[in-house]
Order: structure tokens, then C-alpha cells, then sequence
């Protein structure tokens, strides 16, 4: 079975900066210490886009070995914190969360 991720899509928020402190700080170190059976963390800030303003300011990625896994995580008290921080901090509205299959091709 290919690997599964949770996938957050946060839209543009109200106050970058003050967005930005938030999540370097609080939320990225939380994600780190308190979702168990993750195996990647992929943290992504989306720059440009050739439609003008992007509708998402940052996209991340946790990896997990299987949808057992992920679904574990979620349930837990570290992922339930972490899922509740997520939307406290998107002031640009609540974020889209997606749980997606990975394929990888190495060219």
C-alpha cells in the first residue's frame, strides 16, 4: 500500500506575520512532539501563483506508514491538540484538511 499523509492547506492569512509567529513557534514544534506514528513532516509556503494572490498561504504535509497510523494519530490527545491548534491559528478561515495516497516516481 502506498504511504498516506494528512494534508493542511492554510488559507492566506489576515496578519502574515503574526500567522507565521504562531506557527514557527507554537504549532510546528507541537506537530513535532505530539503526533505519534508520523514519519515526515513536510512544511510548504506557497510564494506565487500565475492566477495572481494564491488562495493558500502554507500547505503541510505529515507522512504516516499507513491509514491505521494516521487514523491512531488523530485519535490521540497529541493529535486531537494539534488538529484543534491548527484551526485557532488559520485566521484567514478554517484550514482544508485532505488525507491523500502518495506515489513517488524518481526520475
Amino acid at each position: 500500500m502506498a504511504g498516506v499523509k494528512l494534508i493542511v492547506m492554510y488559507p492566506r492569512p489576515k496578519d502574515v506575520d503574526a500567522f507565521e509567529k504562531l506557527y514557527q513557534t507554537e504549532h510546528v514544534p507541537m506537530a513535532v512532539a505530539k503526533l505519534p506514528g508520523k514519519t515526515k513532516l513536510v512544511a510548504t509556503k506557497v510564494i506565487a501563483s500565475p492566477q495572481g494572490t494564491p488562495q493558500y498561504y502554507r500547505i503541510a504535509e505529515v507522512h504516516f506508514p499507513s491509514m491505521e497510523a494516521l487514523q491512531a494519530c488523530a485519535a490521540s490527545p497529541g493529535g486531537k491538540e494539534t488538529l484543534g491548534h491548527a484551526a485557532t491559528i488559520s485566521s484567514g478561515g478554517p484550514p482544508v484538511m485532505l488525507i491523500a495516497e502518495e506515489e513517488s516516481f524518481t526520475f
